[in-house]
């Protein structure tokens, strides 16, 4: 004959199943901050495959990888980021629509103090402002402004920056001499903590100033001396944009190969089956305190 339970036995099973439950509860309904870095995930999967990009454009995600490096740039569609000298648009096609809803995206075009681009450059800014004017619902979030001899103008760049990007865009401004004042701005803008995200293309160690110029690749080293010369600490370096079969030594530089092809049909197969160039990418932080 089974004896009847205890209200002690009966309070302590009923504690054990308790526990249970909210055990299985717990295991069931994953972490606010994993669940968020999914959300957030696949927000930038939406971006990276939404239609605003053309064809053209997804064709070089397979050597830009273009979600594994704004990964590694900690990019959150709740932040502020300041693109650099953007282009044709290549990065900002897939920030605008991450950052749409609840960050913000500001474009500083690059104004070379080399007065034999001026007319280029003001054809492809106002192609860049005309396309994404165009499209509202899409670039609606976004601000364009200039970068001219180390300021910002267009925008507020006074610290209350989360992220500052720059792709494949330091050796031209190794060549303009306006590198450091550039690095300096990108410091001031940044809020304290925030980060600089650089890729550029790679030299190989102990090249010298004038082949970083001639050829478009610079070496980390260079890169790491003069970001923390401005005020930053290097906070991590990633192999995500490295690519071994770049020799880069190229009658062109590094504009022998895609996607510019700078040397005609001239072994064009060649470089093709290089593919673009071997990349740093380095992520620095501006010091909290």
């Amino acid at each position: 004959m089974n004896a009847h339970p205890t209200p002690k036995s009966r309070a302590l099973r009923y504690s054990l199943a308790a526990l249970s439950a909210a055990l299985l509860v717990a295991c069931a309904v994953p972490p606010a901050s994993t669940a968020s870095a999914r959300a957030d995930s696949a927000a930038l999967d939406a971006a990276i495959s939404g239609p605003q990009r053309a064809d053209k454009a997804r064709a070089r995600d397979d050597y830009r990888h273009p979600k594994e490096t704004l990964t590694f740039f900690d990019i959150a569609p709740s932040q502020s980021v300041l693109e650099i000298a953007p282009g044709g648009g290549w990065y900002t096609d897939i920030l605008a629509p991450y950052l749409r809803d609840h960050g913000k995206l500001f474009e500083a075009q690059y104004d070379s103090p080399n007065a034999g681009l001026a007319a280029e450059e003001q054809s492809g800014r106002a192609s860049f402002a005309h396309r994404l004017a165009a499209a509202p619902a899409v670039y609606g979030n976004v601000t364009i402004g200039t970068l001219r001899d180390g300021r910002f103008s267009g925008f507020p760049a006074d610290g209350s920056v989360d992220r500052v990007l720059t792709f494949r865009n330091i050796h031209n401004w190794i060549k303009d001499g306006q590198i450091d004042a550039n690095l300096r701005a990108f410091y001031a803008a940044l809020k304290p903590g925030g980060i600089l995200g650089v890729e550029e293309h790679r030299a190989a160690p102990g090249t010298s100033l004038q082949q970083i110029i001639d050829s478009g690749y610079v070496t980390e080293a260079y890169v790491i001396e003069h970001a923390r010369a401005a005020g930053f600490e290097l906070a991590g370096e990633s192999e995500v944009n490295a690519n071994p079969r770049d020799t880069k030594n190229y009658p062109h530089g590094v504009w022998s190969l895609p996607p510019t092809y700078e040397g005609g049909d001239l072994d064009r197969a060649r470089y093709a089956a290089i593919g673009e160039s071997d990349r740093m990418t380095l992520r620095f932080v501006k010091p909290a305190h």
